[in-house]
């Protein structure tokens, strides 16, 4: 059970393969040919055993070669009998090598697969490598180099082209996958894999698209928290939709939405085949990501200033010497050298001068990464500068990347940069990108660290207000709010709104701009038009009764000439918003396919779509998120002290956005919103328009259900959150567990007994390695839950102040299996609250959410000499029994 699932597949010890006869080629497929040739060049370390369907032996005879894994390699009328046999040999994972098979015929194989118990990889999948087991089960190339870089491309071209280039450049790989578009082995299943695969230090993914947006941002997100990623996605989509009832649907485009599912599941996108390879020697390299600051030393100021404009125009900040260093690196340079932002060493500098300047950035903390720049000089020495970076580079703690610029003269130089594994471009802008890259994912990675709740933690909004006014909406079968039902939404979640009501004749309209107060604005009711201000049905700043009157009756008419379908409930008046010197705004929701429900946030105002300004965010929002939401956007530039204006009330803007996605959380009918404009200053804010539309929830995970399935990334689950009593009357609360806890959860594992730590993990390990720390913090809530046991004590800061802490004194967890219908569990107790009762509280607190969530049996392997845990599992209702594969194990089981 510490085996992962697909274990089997990509780490068998033995093969069954199915390749038709050996002896007549002519009768194999291209792909079975291609895999027995390279299966010939790289021995397989395990057991390969050939089978044919046609075989005469018997089922008896046929079972001694059970194998962990079936390769197929054979026409598609002979697929399925052969994954039948597989199946029938108990083989634990099957893998399809072919083209041209249909969906329906797909669908039979998953079928199969799913009844018989095995996973399968396929079919027109393109199969996988491992170069470490020297395995080499695909028709992509032959084996690549041993590496600790993993590539997934759902497609085998490119696949392929990659490790051509690989070869030339040295690089080298723990995994190769080409999973095919009908697999039941998807991407996100791979990506499960290796975010759990020691021996897999980064991954690069080539996609074209997802079935399940629960399932891969899910595993997405598990394998960034520990390894980077980086991602190229084809059938990038223009912006904008003909159909769309909003301004952020008409102009929020699909892939735009996919950049913001990256960034905050931590992964790094690249636009271009070029990019990509520029990241992957990035990731070969193992740069850790530190920070934005890009020192750049060069021997000639042009390639220098092109680089420091290329820093500034992707976002980065070119990293400078402090004054001290400076200072002391000045002595050692040519004089014409100069350091005041670029570390330009001059034309005439050697070796030992570029390696004092790498010295001198390498300790200065101002600076979090090094691009060196060597352009070829008359009598100077490429291959000995490149030398000196080399011997420097075991020694670095910061991301390196070398642009050696020119061809015919710096050739040995740039391999010595390769032989070295230090990054290597040729020209800056492909550096400082690459560089660009790695800052990224150091950015993102606090993106992917936030688990807000569904709910913030300002006042609690009226939600079943707000359900009942979109249920009402629905009854009629509508689908468009109207400005008065948007508004009064708004107000349900505590967004500051103008005062808006609904004039049915003229001289109600009157009435209601006297009692509001001049000036106010008029505005067409009508769920069937969109933008108002198209068709006539917008006049702002109404300044007596007169005119009230004139344009209500103008407006009407005008708008049943223009859009004669139209149902007009009327106008609305409203007192206009008196921010003379406010920001438009708005904020939007969009409802994407796959990833449901996104929040954008821009500039405002009548020509919103002209401006295109757009930042995203998947919900739940945070503060945090809010903050770096706006951030984002080309409008926040002008939301501080601007052209005599006073800045304006952030956090008041971020209380709205945290507003928004309450909603969104919590109405999962909701598909897209526009608040625009939305004015705010000093002061604060206002919404003054809002258009809703709603109806069915969006589904991201096919199949599954439940409070937030409309949501790509699962809320905190606050709900869960519990307070008891110890036996000796110490309150301890019990809650799921997050990000910020692994400091506290390598802590218990220290503090525990070496034999409760051999109990729980079956190892001698004295502390959680990272990977391990980071799966077991950021968890998907949706497939996995861990609650923790904490109690309040105190503690001295580093000045002898006291203060509270969080002590974690036990975690339960259990993880759902692929059967989706049963999950495996795990229990850790402080040693010093053994026996009272917190062992048996946290089992049934993580059993209760498992019910919660559908699940009909927990599972766990206790060893055999662990008769403490025995006994509490005997005390819980726990069916035990022998464990046929390991003597040393009991299974125990429970229904749920």
């Amino acid at each position: 059970m510490d085996q992962h699932y697909l274990t089997p597949l990509f780490d068998p010890q033995s093969i069954l393969l199915f390749t038709g006869p050996e002896d007549q080629p002519e009768r194999q497929t291209p792909q079975a040919r291609a895999l027995l040739a390279y299966l010939k060049a790289q021995p397989f370390d395990g057991r390969i055993t050939p089978l044919d369907i046609h075989s005469s032996s018997t089922l008896a005879e046929l079972v001694q070669t059970r194998s962990d894994l079936a390769v197929i390699v054979l026409p598609p009328d002979d697929i399925l009998p052969a994954l039948e046999l597989a199946g029938r040999l108990e083989v634990r994972a099957a893998l399809v090598l072919s083209t041209g098979i249909g969906a329906v015929q797909a669908a039979q194989m998953h079928q199969l697969a799913q009844r018989m118990g095995f996973w399968l990889m396929g079919p027109n999948s393109q199969g996988f490598q491992r170069p470490r087991l020297q395995l080499n089960a695909s028709a992509v190339g032959d084996l690549a180099k041993p590496g600790q870089l993993a590539l997934v491309a759902q497609s085998g071209a490119l696949s392929a082209s990659i490790l051509d280039w690989a070869k030339h450049n040295g690089v080298g790989f723990s995994t190769v996958v080409a999973p095919g578009s009908l697999t039941q082995v998807t991407l996100a299943h791979v990506l499960d894999f290796l975010a759990t695969d020691r021996h897999t230090h980064g991954i690069v993914v080539y996609m074209e698209g997802i079935s399940n947006a629960r399932r891969f941002t899910s595993a997405l997100r598990a394998a960034a928290f520990s390894k980077p990623v980086v991602v190229l996605k084809a059938g990038r989509k223009s912006a904008g939709n003909a159909a769309a009832q909003t301004h952020s649907s008409a102009i929020v485009g699909s892939d735009e939405v996919f950049d913001a599912v990256l960034r905050r599941a931590g992964a790094v996108r690249v636009h271009s085949f070029v990019e990509l390879f520029s990241a992957a020697k990035c990731l070969a390299s193992r740069y850790r990501p530190v920070g934005r600051r890009l020192g750049i030393i060069s021997n000639g100021g042009g390639p220098g200033v092109l680089a420091a404009d290329w820093v500034s125009e992707i976002g980065l900040e070119l990293g400078v010497l402090s004054p001290g260093k400076a200072a002391e690196l000045q002595p050692l340079l040519p004089a014409n050298a100069s350091l005041t932002d670029l570390i330009d060493v001059s034309e005439e500098a050697g070796p030992e001068q570029f390696r004092a300047a790498l010295e001198a950035a390498m300790q200065d903390r101002q600076i979090d990464g090094i691009l060196v720049i060597y352009s070829p000089k008359l009598g100077c020495d490429p291959e000995g500068v490149a030398r000196q970076l080399a011997e420097l580079r075991p020694k670095l703690r910061k991301p390196l990347v070398a642009c050696w610029m020119g061809e015919a003269t710096v050739g040995p130089a740039r391999q010595v940069l390769v032989d070295a594994q230090i990054p290597s471009f040729r020209t800056p802008e492909a550096a400082v990108g690459a560089f660009g890259n790695i800052a990224s994912f150091y950015q993102n990675q606090q993106l992917l660290q936030q688990t807000p709740p569904p709910l913030s933690s300002l006042a609690a909004p009226d939600v079943e207000g707000a359900r009942l006014l979109i249920e009402g909406v629905l009854a009629e079968r509508r689908h468009v709010l109207t400005e008065m039902e948007s508004k009064a939404l708004l107000s349900s979640f505590h967004v500051p709104i103008t005062q808006t009501l609904l004039a049915r004749s003229p001289t109600e309209a009157m009435m209601i701009a006297s009692q509001l107060g001049f000036p106010v604005a008029l505005k067409i009711d009508s769920p069937d038009i969109t933008h108002k201000s198209d068709v006539g049905g917008v006049a702002l700043n109404v300044m007596n009764a007169t005119v009230v009157r004139d344009i209500y009756n103008d407006m009407i008419a005008a708008v049943r000439e223009r859009c004669p379908e139209a149902r007009i409930n009327g106008v609305t008046v409203q007192a206009m918003a008196r921010k003379s010197r406010g920001r438009e705004l708005y904020i939007g929701v969009v409802t994407d396919d796959p990833f449901g429900p996104v929040i954008a946030f821009g500039a405002g105002g009548t020509m919103i779509e002209l401006m295109s300004d757009h930042a995203m965010e998947l919900p739940p929002l945070n503060q945090f998120l809010a903050h770096r939401l706006i951030e984002r956007s080309r409008v926040y530039e002008t939301l501080g002290e601007w052209r005599g204006a006073a800045a304006v009330d952030q956090a008041a803007l971020e209380r709205v956005l945290l507003r928004v996605s309450e909603m969104v959380c919590e109405l999962p009918q909701l598909r897209e919103m526009d608040i625009n404009p939305i004015i705010v200053d000093e002061h604060g804010v206002v919404a003054v328009d809002a258009r809703v539309v709603i109806g069915p929830a969006a589904q991201t995970a096919p199949g599954r259900t439940g409070r937030y399935g409309h949501l790509a990334i699962l809320p905190y689950p606050a709900r869960y959150e519990q307070t008891w009593l110890l036996r000796g009357g110490v309150e301890y609360r019990v809650r799921p567990i997050h990000p910020d806890d692994a400091q506290g959860l390598q802590d218990l594992v220290k503090r525990v007994k070496p034999e409760s730590r051999y109990f729980r993990f079956v190892s001698r390990m004295s502390e959680l390695p990272p990977s391990m720390l980071a799966q077991f913090t950021l968890i998907d809530y949706d497939r996995e839950m861990a609650l923790c046991a904490v109690i309040d004590e105190e503690y001295a800061d580093e000045n002898g102040r006291r203060k509270n802490r969080e002590r974690i004194i036990g975690v339960s967890r259990y993880v759902t299996n692929p059967d989706q219908t049963s999950c495996e569990f795990s229990l850790l107790v402080d040693d010093a609250f053994v026996g009272q009762g917190l062992g048996a509280r946290l089992m049934h607190s993580i059993m209760d959410v498992a019910r919660d969530k559908g699940l009909r049996e927990i599972i766990g392997l206790v060893l055999t000499s662990n008769d403490g845990m025995l006994r509490l599992m005997r005390s819980l209702g726990f069916v035990i029994k022998a464990y046929p594969e390991d003597p040393e194990f009991r299974l125990v089981t429970h229904a749920l």
